[in-house]
């Protein structure tokens, strides 16, 4: 029963991914957190090598054209903003950490219910400093928190592009994080034999479904894959105050999720 729920697991953030361009590593390592299925940091590094596998099908499924005056700029800031988020996360106390994740949950959350409410996309494309802070604001948040997305998810679903584009775009990003990330771990030597076992096993998922979601891509109203886009920040941001909320709370000294945070500070 455990492989099959990680199975469907796999496949159900797979099928996001692909959908929304990004919350794979969301919800795998959201549901793998909180079902126990396994150790928090293993799960954001199977995450991460997954994120890479993902990409790479993606890119070759849907013949992946790179528009790199938008991407460029998207890849230059959010590898500067992960590098200077790994720096942040070791400089900063556990107190100031807490309370820096529950206030980027709260804007993370706004910034859903704004773009929710937005009736369409702005009549003119922001400005390359609106993505270069869009960009360094991922970044952090991937080195200080291991969840990149929500602030280019946020930037690039307002603008006026097509919406296979935006998900091209994303998917290079945290491609490119992700390969980072991966190199970081293994140097420290954190990619273990259980991290490239459940890899492994979840490869053929990972490939199949988005195979399959290029050859019969769901026929779903712009609209409601908007919704589904909000409803993931909205689900990032509030696991972003949950676990800040837990984080100042006092108690023994164990190895728990921070600490699995702390050596996961890179993510796709």
């Amino acid at each position: 029963m455990q492989l099959v729920f990680f199975v469907a697991l796999v496949a159900l953030a797979s099928f996001c991914q692909n959908l929304t361009g990004f919350a794979f590593g969301l919800i795998f390592v959201g549901v793998a957190g909180a079902t126990h299925l396994m150790d928090i940091a293993d799960a954001a590094n199977v995450a991460c090598l997954l994120s890479i596998v993902n990409g790479v099908s993606y890119m070759r499924a849907y013949r992946f054209e790179a528009d790199w005056s938008l991407l460029k700029p998207m890849l230059i800031s959010s590898v500067l903003g992960v590098i200077a988020g790994v720096f942040l996360l070791h400089w900063l106390s556990g107190n100031a950490l807490s309370g820096l994740r529950m206030l980027l949950g709260v804007v993370i959350v706004l910034c859903a219910l704004l773009l929710l409410t937005q009736k369409k996309a702005l009549a003119q494309p922001s400005g390359p400093g609106a993505l270069w802070f869009a960009g360094v604001s991922s970044g952090l948040l991937g080195g200080l928190f291991a969840t990149p997305g929500p602030p280019m998810v946020y930037h690039l679903y307002r603008q006026p592009m097509d919406r296979m584009l935006v998900r091209h775009c994303l998917f290079a990003m945290f491609v490119t994080c992700s390969v980072l990330r991966a190199v970081m771990v293994a140097a420290e030597g954190q990619l273990n034999w259980a991290v490239f076992g459940w890899t492994a096993l979840a490869f053929p998922v990972v490939t199949g479904v988005t195979w399959w979601s290029a050859r019969h891509p769901p026929a779903l109203p712009r609209k409601l894959v908007e919704w589904l886009v909000c409803g993931l920040l909205v689900l990032s941001g509030l696991s972003l105050l949950w676990s800040g909320f837990r984080a100042g709370q006092p108690g023994p000294v164990v190895p728990d999720d921070t600490m699995g945070l702390a050596s996961s500070a890179i993510c796709a």
